[in-house]
């Protein structure tokens, strides 16, 4: 059993998936910023000042100052201000795969329009057959 885990873990698509989760996590943490520290900042000036994330809905009735003084009271809030930016993130995120995988997918077909273009690699007994040839004409 041992030997089969051993197996499973060593075939590509399990390494590549790892890879890739570890390097997902790594991107959330990008796009995070992006949004927060450069877009929203930017949507805001654009906006009027808009803060998404300090845009919420009180169920409780109560009237705080903010959205962290609403917190503190421990008010059931509705955040779709926070919906808003995980929205935003998200349209990030799948815009830059689709350009990751337009990318490699051009990449790709370019190393196979090349590898099309090259002349096939003779057999071994043509090379032969060649070789004797030559040795003959001398």
């Amino acid at each position: 059993m041992l030997d089969e885990f051993k197996k499973f873990i060593a075939k590509g698509n399990v390494v590549d998936m790892a890879v890739g989760i570890i390097i997902g996590a790594a991107f959330t943490a990008i796009v995070t910023s992006l949004v927060g520290d450069i877009l929203n900042p930017v949507m805001g000036v654009i906006i009027g000042g808009i803060d998404f994330s300090n845009y919420y809905i009180d169920l409780s009735m109560g009237k705080y100052e903010s959205l962290e003084a609403a917190k503190k009271a421990g008010a059931p809030l509705i955040m779709y201000g926070q919906f808003i930016n995980s929205i935003i993130k998200f349209l990030i995120v799948a815009l830059v795969v689709f350009f990751l995988v337009k990318g490699v997918n051009r990449l790709k077909t370019k190393e196979e329009e090349s590898a099309a273009k090259a002349p096939p690699k003779p057999a071994e007994e043509v090379l032969l057959l060649r070789e004797i040839r030559d040795v003959l004409k001398k």
